[in-house]
């Protein structure tokens, strides 16, 4: 099985990463782990240093690491950019975090989380 995680900062994602690791675990299954975002910055390189580490300390060795950038940053967007890559590396399975926002937020940036819920064709875990 193939599983594909998309990750960023958040305290939902790192929850999801640690859900992926165990699934992968028990299912001798190979991890996608992207961070998606507008910019290479310092909390990117962080991100990508601690999922790393996590995925080394158990003893997982994910097929790629990798970030991949999109224009803009809105929620929906990011949703839509992981569905494409989750196709595009032959994932049978999405786990990703969601960090409940604001009605704001969420009508503004819209939710990754629900985009790739309500377009994917692939089943998906959401880790709250």
């Amino acid at each position: 099985m193939d599983i594909f995680v998309p990750i960023d900062a958040s305290p939902a994602s790192d929850r999801a990463l640690s859900f992926a690791i165990r699934l992968a675990d028990s299912y001798d299954a190979e991890l996608h782990v992207v961070h998606i975002s507008d910019a290479e910055t310092e909390a990117t390189e962080w991100v990508l240093a601690d999922a790393r580490e996590r995925l080394s300390e158990a003893g997982i060795e994910p097929e790629l690491v990798i970030t991949d950038t999109i224009d803009i940053r809105p929620s929906a967007r990011v949703g839509k950019e992981a569905l494409r890559l989750a196709k595009e590396r032959g994932a049978e399975h999405i786990v990703l975090g969601h960090d409940e926002g604001t009605a704001v937020d969420e009508a503004i940036l819209g939710s990754a989380a629900k985009t790739v819920v309500r377009a994917s064709d692939i089943p998906v875990t959401v880790v709250p």
